[in-house]
């Protein structure tokens, strides 16, 4: 009996195969590795992976959650090996999502008087609780913020929230490693891609910006201090995930909180001058 050794074959023609390579090599495992950890034999993957062998569709679910693959992608590795996406992808306004939009609302209500956005897969702004809403439009009241606003572009755009942040260089690298951090699957997809290399086109910020360490030890919390005029808050940041969604759009949904750091700023919180 001829065996193939593990890894021959072309995935040419192949895209289902392609993905999996794709996302096997992104974790960092060999086709032993990947076998081992989903449990079926090193050969049936290799044929999986060549094109030689057709993946059931319980298979692809099988190993895409063997290697973490996010909820989106998911339904990409599904369409390439031709079944039907097992992930639905529905508006935050829908019916459907009703309790998750509750849920998301509560927390916003429950961070008052502090600010808490609500953002996408991609940093853009969804929603935002009213002193969020206050506190941005006294420092933006100058500016023209693109639509749909950003939190990457409004922090480290010249014309944003930047000129205001007085620990803006600390700020800027932290939002950078936490963009890799944070990007759903552990992988930046193209769209961020793109957005990172507009914001490092802005000037000043690849001179503070370094290639990410993700190695380095996390930092669950970042201070942002804010300046203007005699306004003077200091913020730390905490940014939460919903738990076990089991919907593309409840997966990518980030929701960052503001908490005061000191009792100036709780105060002016709570008498409402921010």
């Amino acid at each position: 009996m001829n065996v193939i050794p593990i890894g021959a074959g072309n995935t040419s023609g192949n895209p289902f195969g392609s993905l999996l390579r794709h996302w096997r090599q992104a974790r960092r495992k060999s086709q032993l590795a990947l076998a081992l950890d989903a449990d079926i034999s090193a050969r049936h993957l290799s044929f999986v992976e060549s094109g030689r062998a057709k993946p059931s569709r319980d298979m692809v679910l099988k190993l895409a959650n063997t290697l973490g693959v996010p909820f989106r992608e998911r339904n990409t590795m599904l369409t390439a090996a031709g079944y039907a996406h097992a992930y639905r992808e529905t508006g935050l306004a829908e019916p459907e999502l009703a309790q998750a939009r509750k849920a998301i609302e509560l927390i916003l209500a429950h961070q008052e008087p502090f600010p808490a956005v609500v953002m996408d897969r991609h940093w853009n702004l969804i929603n935002a609780n009213n002193s969020a809403k206050k506190f941005f439009a006294i420092l933006l009241a100058d500016s023209a913020p693109t639509s749909p606003p950003n939190v990457l572009r409004l922090m480290l755009h010249p014309g944003g929230l930047r000129p205001w942040v007085a620990n803006w260089e600390t700020v800027a690298e932290a939002l950078i490693q936490r963009v890799h951090r944070e990007a759903i699957g552990g992988l930046l997809d193209q769209t961020t891609i793109k957005l990172l290399d507009e914001i490092k086109s802005y000037p000043g910020v690849s001179e503070v910006l370094r290639a990410p360490d993700l190695s380095a030890p996390v930092t669950p919390l970042l201070p942002i201090k804010f300046r203007k005029s005699k306004l003077t808050v200091d913020f730390f940041s905490a940014v939460t995930t919903l738990g076990t969604p089991l919907d593309v759009t409840l997966q990518e949904i980030r929701i960052e909180c503001f908490f005061p750091a000191d009792e100036q700023t709780a105060a002016k919180a709570q008498a409402g001058y921010i």
